[in-house]
């Protein structure tokens, strides 16, 4: 018999310390029970199936540099944690280095701010937080680029294009509660700004939504609870606009395919959400998949194969399931008795959070990757699903005490971040796909474990040797502090 999967809801927090993200307010008090119960993960034989058939619908219808952080290259000169420390003094043979450690230099709003990214391309990393863009170098952290938008940032696509290009969306006016509807285009490798434009202003009821932003080869959509919209990444011009009968998109996920998450409620009581496979050219949709009745599509766990979760908040379920090129179901996950906690950064879809951009899972063709939920000092697992049969095929176990999630598959094997403890610093790992233990490629120095653990709901960005951490959020009770604040730091061999 198939057991109920347990696990906190994957929208919410994730396996490790500090990376819960903050709900926006008007999400709190809607959702914040989602972020304090367990929710059973079902996956087959013996629970009611969530999955419903699916339907084949024929489609109806730049800057110059400014200093903005203070950059520590961990060699005795900058101002390290005390004044004069050297990041790498404690270095022990076959330990990364530290590169570079920045500190905050924005003067933030009272409350903070959240970060966008990072994100490597090239020998850049970039990330964006309230009104600013900024573009380091890789090597050792000062700024190549620097770009303002007149208004605080309010969402970004999950990645950029394969060519770096990037846009980001900000507020149409510093008034609370302004609406996330002004678009720039930026290039990555330059910094160089690009076309700008204005988002139709949603109508109606419900259009209190943020908007999320998702990039598919050409197309960037932009899309909320009442509206959804594709641009050309290249222009700006509007390409379509989103189904308002039917099935309505509310939410994309890019990458090599374009899926929307849509409503196919008809105005009863029961809603009934499912995914679509939709042109990027033309938003028609080639196929639409149907949960059951009352089933949310939550997240979109892997664009290729198709992995997606579901839940239904008021009973608490979870489940994961993934589907065939054609829209049919493929299988459902089945965890049996072990917690799971992918890691997404917080809130529902409809408050404005990407479908994408979780940590703690990944796949290849065949395979579905999964971190198990962490326990204080003792090592979690990553297990292994057959995407034929939703069973699971292997589990690898962290290092020592620590714990570890994926982050993406690289060179055919699952690329791992082994989270720091309190006197062993993190790691970069990889699995391989027939599973056994991680193999650490990079393993971080032990002497900056307590710097590299101190980051809140941190994203993570790796390429070509290197590894950045960066905060998810900065803020700090007075100006002082906010300048101390540990912002993004960098390992290499």
């Amino acid at each position: 018999p198939v057991r109920p999967l347990k696990g906190p809801p994957p929208s919410g927090g994730g396996p490790f310390k500090g990376r819960t993200g903050l709900v926006a307010a008007v999400a709190a008090a809607a959702v914040l029970v989602a972020a304090v119960t367990t929710w059973a993960v079902v996956g087959g034989d013996d629970e009611k199936d969530p999955i419903a058939k699916p339907t084949a619908t024929a489609p109806s219808s730049s800057g110059a540099p400014k200093p903005t952080e203070s950059v520590d290259k961990g060699d005795g000169s900058g101002d390290g944690r005390n004044g004069e420390e050297d990041l790498n003094a404690g270095r022990k043979d076959g330990e990364a280095k530290v590169n570079w450690l920045l500190k905050n230099d924005v003067d933030l709003p009272r409350n903070g701010s959240d970060v966008l990214g990072p994100w490597i391309v090239g020998d850049t990393v970039v990330k964006a937080m309230y009104k600013g863009i900024d573009g380091y170098s890789l090597a050792d952290g000062s700024v190549k680029w620097h770009l303002d938008v007149p208004f605080p940032l309010c969402a970004a696509p999950a990645s950029p294009s394969a060519n770096g290009v990037m846009v980001f969306a900000y507020a149409e006016s510093a008034k609370d509660g302004a609406k996330c509807t002004s678009l720039q285009q930026v290039d990555l490798k330059t910094g160089k700004a690009g076309w700008k434009k204005a988002v139709p202003k949603p109508k109606g009821l419900f259009a209190f939504s943020d908007n999320t932003l998702s990039i598919s080869g050409n197309t960037l959509t932009v899309s909320g609870s009442s509206s959804a919209y594709g641009f050309s990444l290249a222009d700006g011009k509007q390409l379509f606009t989103g189904a308002t009968t039917g099935c309505k998109p509310f939410a994309y996920a890019g990458g090599s395919k374009l899926i929307a998450a849509v409503d196919c409620s008809t105005g009863g009581a029961k809603k009934v959400q499912g995914v679509s496979q939709v042109d990027p050219n033309t938003g028609k949709a080639a196929w639409t998949f149907k949960l059951e009745a009352d089933w949310e599509v939550d997240r979109v766990y892997s664009i290729d194969p198709l992995v997606v979760s579901a839940t239904q908040r008021e009973q608490k379920k979870w489940t994961i399931f993934a589907l065939n090129p054609n829209g049919s179901l493929r299988s459902q996950i089945q965890g049996g008795k072990d917690k799971f906690a992918p890691s997404c950064g917080g809130g529902f879809v409809i408050f404005g959070k990407n479908l994408q951009g979780c940590t703690g899972v990944a796949a290849d063709a065949n395979t579905f990757y999964m971190a198990t939920e962490t326990g204080y000092g003792t090592p979690n697992e990553v297990v292994a699903f057959d995407l034929t049969t939703g069973k699971a095929k292997w589990r690898s176990k962290a290092p020592g005490k620590q714990s570890m999630m994926p982050l993406r598959m690289e060179g055919g094997e699952v690329l791992v971040y082994v989270d720091p403890a309190y006197d062993t610093g993190g790691a970069v790992a990889t699995i391989a796909a027939a599973g056994g233990a991680p193999k650490v490629v990079l393993q971080h120095p032990a002497s900056t474990a307590e710097i590299e653990n101190s980051f809140y709901s941190p994203g993570y960005a790796y390429s070509g040797g290197t590894f950045v951490v960066a905060s998810g959020r900065v803020s700090a009770s007075n100006d002082t502090e906010e300048k101390q604040v540990k912002t993004m730091m960098a390992f290499s061999k």
